[in-house]
């Protein structure tokens, strides 16, 4: 399972190195919005937006900052797919540094094998369906620049904030390319991954990628790769295509999510919720105004748990 929310966070028992309070920007709920929303929501902060109008349908705490967990990969991966004419098909050796990465860590892995060499597009796989903070590395790695792995890391992750300020994300704040972050200073808000995850699902690659349950890839030196995606509402949810997971101490289980039915597709977020999965049924069954018998799909025991 992923240790996030502060570097020392991300292995059980750890101390919180800043608390989701530290970020918050308070933005009360009013009743009255409480009242037209879905019921019994304890999700610290959550949003539904109807994608195609762009239009939001509910908010609680829209604008508070908070930690993000896992979630953060979401831009990682609209970093890569906007990236110019990039090439899906090029291959990446895996360096022993992305293994000793998460192992430091304790973070949820792709179990990247050093010297295999894997495409950007298997790599995408690896970062969104197991969370895999070593496919992140890799990712962030190949596509920063400088001549050193510090300096493309840190080039990467200008590169989230940049991508951030132009799609309007005002109160987001990357520190991290997988949502470890070393000082707290990792946030964003459910309105701000609202409109993140409408851009993101616009990517034919990247929808492909977050709906499916699970996948096959093979590396050059023939190893096969079996990766589950840790988002339970797929399969679970009719008309769900993602879109990721994310846990941590100070996060707290976060989810986004997007769900079609007929010609409405409405994306949802969720931070901070013991609930999440379940919150998000009734989120989802108050937009579509529906009542939804789920059976909550069953990762292995082997799958990476987010």
């Amino acid at each position: 399972m992923e240790r996030r929310g502060g570097r020392a966070a991300y292995r059980w028992g750890a101390t919180v190195v800043a608390s989701t309070a530290a970020l918050a920007v308070l933005v009360p709920t009013s009743s009255a919005q409480a009242a037209s929303g879905p019921s019994g929501i304890t999700a610290r902060g959550a949003y539904l937006l109807d994608s195609g109008a762009n239009k939001q349908l509910w908010a609680k705490d829209a604008d508070t900052k908070r930690q993000m967990a896992s979630t953060t990969k979401i831009m990682t991966a609209v970093v890569v797919l906007d990236t110019k004419k990039v090439n899906l098909n090029k291959q990446v050796t895996i360096k022993k540094e992305y293994r000793d990465y998460v192992a430091k860590e304790g973070a949820s892995t792709a179990d990247l094998k050093t010297g295999d060499k894997v495409t950007v597009r298997q790599l995408l796989y690896g970062l969104m369906l197991p969370s895999g903070c070593d496919a992140a590395y890799a990712l962030a790695d190949t596509f920063g620049s400088g001549s050193t792995m510090a300096a493309r890391k840190k080039s990467f992750i200008t590169k989230m904030n940049d991508r951030a300020k132009a799609l309007g994300l005002k109160n987001t704040k990357y520190d991290s390319f997988d949502g470890i972050s070393a000082k707290g200073s990792n946030y964003t808000t459910p309105r701000d991954m609202a409109k993140l995850a409408r851009h993101a699902i616009g990517n034919s690659t990247f929808k492909t990628v977050v709906k499916a349950q699970s996948t096959k890839q093979k590396a050059t030196n023939g190893r096969t790769y079996t990766w589950y995606n840790t988002n339970k509402l797929l399969g679970s949810y009719q008309g769900t295509f993602g879109i990721k997971t994310g846990t941590g101490t100070a996060a707290g289980p976060c989810l986004v999510f997007a769900t079609t039915k007929g010609k409405r597709t409405v994306v949802g977020v969720i931070l901070n919720d013991g609930n999440r999965y379940a919150d998000a049924k009734k989120m989802l069954d108050w937009s579509f105004k529906t009542k939804t018998k789920v059976a909550w799909r069953a990762l292995p025991s082997s799958a990476q748990q987010d």
